[in-house]
This record gives C-alpha cells, sequence and structure tokens, in this order.
C-alpha cells in the first residue's frame, strides 16, 4: 500500500534540527504505520512545488503556502494551518484546485484572549515604567513622578471582531467591570445581546472606546482599517491592542499617534512590516508594550493547535471532511471529494 505522506514545513525546527515546539505531540502520526512524516523546507519564505510532489497533506506552520506551491500531479489535498491567521496561504487559489485550508480556531482563542488581557493589564497599569523604577532602588521607590495607572472598572471595551477570539475575550474580562461595544457585520444583535455586548459602527467603536482591541482577519477591507483619521477620534486616554495581524493597522499613523499623546499607549504582538527594523521608531516609545508575535504562544496553545492540525490531517486521509475549512466551496470540488472517496477506500 502506497503510505499516507504528511509532510511539516521546517520552521517546526530548530537550526539543528530538533522540534522548535516540544509540546507538539506527533505520536498520532508516527503511530499509524500508514503514515510517514518529512519536513518541507521554504525558499524565500514561500514553500516550493517540488518539495511537496509526494506528499498527501501539508501542517503548516509560518511559512507561506501560495498557488505556485501546489505541485501539478494534483496529490496535495490539506493544507492544515497550525493557528487561525491564514494570509499566508492562498486559499482561494488552493479551494480552485480541490485543496482545503482548514484552521486551529479551538486551540488559539484563549491563549490569545489572555494575551490580549495581558496587554490591557501592561499598559493600564504603567507596568513597564514601574518595572524600571523598582530596578533602581531607593530612588525609584520614592521617586515622585511614578506614573498612575489607569482603572478598568467602568471603562468601555471596544472590539473590532466578535468571533472566538473576540466572545472568549469578552467572556474573561467580563468580571473586571468593563463595558462592551463591538463592529462585526458578521454577528447579529441576537448573539451580541447574548454576549452582554453591544452592536456599533466603526466611527462610534473608536470615538467610545478607552481600549480598542483588534480582532478581525486580514482580508482587503481590513488592510488599513486603524488608520490616521480612525486614530484621530479616538480618546487621549485610549489604548489600542492589536494581536491579530499588523497591517490591519497602519503603523505609521499609530507610531504618530503614540508620539504626539493622541491616544495613551499601545500593545502590540504584530507588526508592518513583521519584523520590524531595528531603527523603526515604534521601538523607541516608552507607551508601548510589544511581543514578537508570539505573545500567546503557550503550551496549552502548542498542544491544542497541534492536535487540531492533526485532527484535520487524519480526518482527509480517512476520506472524512475535516473541520475548520477556511473555503467551504472547496467540498464540492471534484478533485476534493474524488480523493475523500478514494481515501475512505484506502485508509477508512
Amino acid at each position: 500500500m502506497t503510505p499516507y505522506r504528511v509532510a511539516l514545513s521546517a520552521d517546526f525546527l530548530k537550526p539543528d534540527g530538533s522540534p522548535a515546539l516540544d509540546d507538539f505531540d506527533l505520536t498520532p502520526l508516527r503511530a499509524d504505520p500508514r503514515v510517514e512524516i518529512g519536513y518541507v523546507e521554504a525558499v524565500d519564505d514561500v514553500i516550493p512545488a517540488p518539495a511537496l510532489e509526494h506528499y498527501d497533506a501539508l501542517i503548516l506552520f509560518a511559512y507561506q503556502m501560495r498557488r505556485l506551491s501546489l505541485h501539478a500531479n494534483g496529490r496535495l489535498g490539506v493544507v492544515a494551518r497550525f493557528g487561525v491567521g491564514y494570509d499566508s496561504v492562498d486559499v482561494e487559489e488552493l479551494a480552485n484546485e480541490g485543496v482545503a485550508t482548514t484552521i486551529t480556531p479551538g486551540g488559539v482563542q484563549r491563549p490569545v484572549a489572555v494575551a490580549i488581557l495581558t496587554l490591557i493589564l501592561a499598559l493600564s497599569t504603567k507596568l513597564l515604567a514601574k518595572d524600571r523604577l523598582a530596578r533602581r532602588g531607593v530612588a525609584g521607590f520614592t521617586d515622585p513622578s511614578a506614573p498612575i495607572g489607569m482603572g478598568l472598572t467602568g471603562k468601555r471595551l471596544g472590539t473590532i471582531g466578535l468571533g472566538n477570539i473576540g466572545t472568549d475575550m469578552v467572556q474573561i474580562m467580563r468580571p473586571l467591570g468593563l463595558d462592551f461595544i463591538a463592529h462585526d457585520p458578521g454577528v447579529s444583535a441576537e448573539r451580541a445581546k447574548e454576549l452582554g455586548v453591544r452592536l456599533v459602527d466603526l466611527d462610534t467603536l473608536f470615538r467610545e472606546s478607552d481600549i480598542v482591541t483588534v480582532n478581525c482577519p486580514l482580508m482587503p477591507g481590513t488592510r488599513g482599517l486603524v488608520d490616521a483619521s480612525r486614530l484621530a477620534v479616538m480618546k487621549k486616554s485610549a489604548i489600542l491592542i492589536n494581536t491579530a495581524r499588523g497591517p490591519i493597522v497602519d503603523q505609521t499613523a499609530l507610531t504618530g499617534a503614540l508620539r504626539n499623546g493622541s491616544i495613551a499607549g499601545a500593545g502590540l504582538d504584530v507588526f508592518s512590516p513583521e519584523p520590524p527594523s531595528a531603527d523603526d521608531p515604534l521601538l523607541q516609545l516608552d507607551n508601548v508594550v510589544l511581543a514578537p508575535h508570539s505573545l500567546a504562544m503557550t503550551d496549552e496553545l502548542v498542544r491544542a493547535c497541534g492536535a487540531l492540525t492533526i485532527e484535520s490531517v487524519l480526518d482527509v486521509m480517512q476520506g472524512r471532511e475535516p473541520k475548520a475549512i477556511v473555503q467551504r466551496r472547496v467540498t464540492s470540488h471534484p478533485a476534493w471529494t474524488n480523493r475523500l472517496a478514494k481515501n475512505r477506500i484506502a485508509f477508512g
């Protein structure tokens, strides 16, 4: 029997070839004698088609999977993205060829929601400034200019996006006494009411919020959504949190707003470009808290996302439709339906 061959992008490995994510358990794949595992390298950050010639599935970390990454033999059937962002994958082009893209929403929603809370607390309590004071010893403890933080009770949090992460964020932060508003055209008023969230337009969200959080995917309609005009209507005491994707925020405009005091601060786990250059003026500001697109990267996230990507791969191998397919129209593509039927016979 021809084995079912599963590729993992080589950015799951350290330079010495050892696993970069110890909590990503590959046992379900390795324990199946019908499965073979390999790693594929990228060229200029894009996985080349020849590397995937002999693979049925790809588990993708941070490399890019483009239309040109598909081998002409049509063997590849699923790209299981480790995470929920899929801007690194040509989802529509792959769907046109009968190749499904899956994501792992159940693995990231709580870790990212906690990361958002972490940035909010760090900014509202002036944690980094107070850390610097404490390291000065007596002088820091008695410094009369020590900053005063912002209490959260009664403050208004506005979320751009009320999907899995936005919903979890609201639920874990509700005990803090915040008021919640959201902008998300895909969420019904009834659903928002169940969550205790008021739906508003974008202008209202930026104008009324004490905290603005970005919880939407990067798409043509959201690129540059947080621009100079929207930053300009925010309260001077407000903070912006972005753990979604860097290009959703106009980083130059944000840097200007932080410099001139138009807003009080920002917490960023993502950038545009990413990583930022060493001389990026944003890195010199004291009213930002920064992380290298890894604040939510915990053992909890790695275990859950790893398990969900493997589940997607094994579902396709055994002829079942996996969960969390990004572009659902792929399920009616003849290449996809034929692949599942053949896999049910061979591996089901």
